[in-house]
């Protein structure tokens, strides 16, 4: 897909992702903050614009939040992703625990405009998160995505990230603590 890029949010770009979440925030006012806040704190943010505030706080205060996919010029694809330890939930999660104590970036949620899904844009966006993090020099990608249970799931249950996407941008399985949530990691060869 040569018309596709990625650029990691910042404060220049964040309009489009504005204009690619809508007035809900993906869904629901998350925001993709999901991850980031402890669940009262999460909810609170869904009124008021909480969560985008503290989004925005986020990429003003020039920490890494996410990467925004782009079409041509249109905004169509976001994935969070940033250290590990910036994600409070998953410190928390008995079922995402950390496998060993090394410096891993996480990606827990993928979005892809409704136009634009079932046509490969989320393994292109993995793809470039790879290439991003690649840059970097990051050294361990890891993701949550869902082995669905059924032939067809509803999109909202998606916002993790479907598994056969990272299997074939090329993460593999390295945690089955929860089936049909495995942890998957991409490894950078040194």
């Amino acid at each position: 897909m040569t018309n596709f890029r990625i650029e990691p949010l910042r404060k220049e770009n964040w309009g489009k992702l504005i204009e690619l979440f809508g007035e809900k925030g993906a869904g629901a006012n998350c925001w993709c903050m999901h991850f980031r806040l402890h669940k009262s704190e999460h909810e609170e943010g869904k009124a008021n614009h909480g969560n985008k505030n503290a989004l925005q706080k986020l990429v003003w205060d020039d920490k890494p939040t996410g990467l925004v996919g782009f079409y041509d010029d249109v905004p169509v694809a976001w994935c969070a992703l940033s250290p590990r330890e910036d994600f409070v939930r998953l410190q928390k999660s008995r079922v995402h625990k950390p496998i060993d104590n090394k410096k891993v970036w996480s990606i827990p949620c993928t979005f892809v405009s409704k136009e634009f899904r079932k046509q490969g844009i989320s393994v292109e966006l993995l793809k470039g998160a790879i290439e991003f993090a690649r840059q970097e020099g990051i050294e361990i990608l890891e993701a949550y995505p869902t082995i669905p249970t059924q032939d067809k799931l509803p999109d909202g249950f998606l916002w993790i990230g479907h598994y056969r996407s990272f299997e074939q941008a090329g993460f593999e399985i390295v945690d089955t603590t929860s089936k049909h949530r495995p942890m998957v990691r991409y490894y950078f060869q040194k």
